[in-house]
């Protein structure tokens, strides 16, 4: 994905609103998973620097920041879709099919500096703190001020995790009317069918098929990072295990759908197939 968008970006002197799009979706789950295999390497590999408090946090807050940045672009992407792709007349939804290709770059920035700022919380150890109510006076005095610390920053997170729900409300929301708009104009096409097999009814279901699968795997991914953020099971537990599986396995899959669903994506990996196996001919 990455590598067809880049290749038609770079030959245009204005980036297609679409590539942009795709660029920066799969470019922070690159980063993300690379993030990922970096933060188990030392974790296995250095354990005992890694827990310090400014390794950890940084590594924290980086994860966190490529994972809301992935679930923006992941909710432009459906609201993309939406816009091009659904025939509704209201005035509105007008307005923003003809200024959406402007709108992109603005949505893709603001969606940086959303993850960037429900990520900074993350920097401070927030969970590091602990009451000690059997320590002295003098002691207790500044477990207090601690706490307060602790309970203002978990407020904040707090706020900046309602905050971040935006971007799945975005996606439900122009899912659901892509859907609903596919499938109105599907059933006019199958009442005016005359028999025979209609390309444009097959160019529409499958449509209907992408879009739900990529609905549910990017509700999934959201719900099972719920579960993880706010510490929902227990550590080394089955439900956790799973949560974290899932968490992998929903960003390859949403993938697939979009290569499925796309030929220019899937025309790549075969011309890239076709050279290499033209290669090893003439060798």
């Amino acid at each position: 994905i990455l590598a067809a968008s880049s290749s038609i970006c770079i030959g245009s002197k204005t980036w297609p609103p679409y590539d942009m799009i795709m660029i920066s979706l799969s470019s922070s789950r690159i980063t993300m998973q690379c993030w990922i295999i970096l933060d188990l390497f030392l974790t296995i590999f250095c354990e005992p620097s890694y827990f310090e408090e400014n390794i950890f946090g940084v590594f924290k807050t980086g994860y966190m920041f490529l994972n809301y940045s992935s679930l923006w672009f992941g909710a432009w992407l459906s609201v993309f879709y939406c816009i091009k792709v659904a025939s509704f007349t209201q005035s509105f939804f007008i307005w923003l099919k003809l200024r959406i290709a402007r709108m992109v770059p603005w949505m893709l920035l603001t969606s940086w500096l959303c993850s960037f700022m429900a990520a900074i919380p993350f920097a401070w150890d927030v969970y590091g703190v602990h009451d000690n109510f059997t320590a002295p006076s003098s002691v207790t005095n500044s477990s207090v001020m601690r706490t307060t610390r602790k309970d203002s920053l978990g407020l904040l997170i707090l706020l900046c995790n309602a905050g971040i729900g935006m971007p799945v409300i975005l996606s439900v929301v122009s899912s659901i009317l892509l859907i609903q708009s596919l499938w109105i104009h599907t059933r006019q096409m199958q009442n005016n069918a005359s028999g025979f097999r209609d390309p444009s009814l097959e160019a529409h279901m499958k449509a209907i098929k992408s879009v739900c699968s990529l609905l549910i795997l990017y509700v999934t991914y959201f719900i099972a990072f719920t579960f993880l953020l706010y510490n929902f099971f227990l550590s080394f537990s089955t439900p956790k295990s799973i949560c974290i599986a899932v968490m992998a396995a929903c960003p390859t899959g949403h993938s697939i759908v979009i290569i499925w669903s796309n030929p220019k994506f899937r025309e790549l990996p075969a011309r890239i197939w076709h050279n290499s196996t033209v290669l090893s001919e003439l060798r």
